[in-house]
């Protein structure tokens, strides 16, 4: 039993392999070779779109953590209080992160300070909250951590992937459509020759 099913693996891999190109066959015709030719081609290139993704996404990474790096290095980081609350923890508009509300800090001379920021969802009046306040003392944006720079590099990575892939095959159906319009006129040339001697042979 297990001679059989091994006999038949083998088969199928042979069969398998003529269908890729490999070994020798009297029916395959040279658009068949090119089309196997092609395949192998997209194959390739398939695989080495992996590395290639990978590399542009950690490039990505690495250049959007350095803009990060300057960024922080231009602000700087102060503890503030709410000065009201920043609404319901779970907001009325789906997807709403926070919400913007006024905070206090002291400035470097201790001199009370007053601005608008955007806090969680939920925050309470005389909760601390951290600010980001830029070289001339107002709240700016906070800077990019290291985890989303590094989101950021394989989102692109991974999209960069995708993408090569839906070129290739794309590249890969229109590179088949003349070898199928050349593969149908040779079997209707091949059929045009066997038919009058099939038909006197059934006659």
């Amino acid at each position: 039993m297990n001679t059989v099913h091994q006999g038949r693996s083998e088969q199928w891999v042979l069969m398998q392999a003529r269908r890729l190109g490999f070994g020798r066959n009297p029916l395959r015709r040279g658009f068949d070779r090119i089309e196997a030719a092609l395949f192998w081609c997209a194959l390739l290139l398939a695989l080495l779109l992996v590395p290639a993704a990978a590399a542009l996404g950690t490039s990505v990474s690495a250049a959007s953590e350095r803009a990060a790096v300057h960024q922080r290095s231009q602000l700087r980081q102060v503890e503030a209080h709410a000065l009201e609350d920043g609404g319901p923890i779970f907001p009325a508009t789906p997807g709403q992160a926070g919400v913007r509300v006024r905070v206090g800090w002291q400035d470097e001379t201790g001199w009370p300070q007053e601005g608008r920021t955007i806090v969680a969802n939920g925050t309470k009046a005389g909760s601390a909250v951290t600010i980001w306040l830029d070289r001339n003392g107002a709240i700016a944006k906070p800077p990019r951590q290291s985890t989303d720079s590094s989101a950021l590099g394989g989102l692109v990575g991974i999209i960069t992937v995708m993408l090569g892939w839906l070129l290739l095959a794309a590249l890969s159906r229109l590179a088949r459509v003349p070898l199928d319009r050349r593969r149908a006129l040779a079997w209707e040339r091949e059929w045009a020759e066997v038919s009058p001697r099939w038909k006197s042979n059934q006659n």
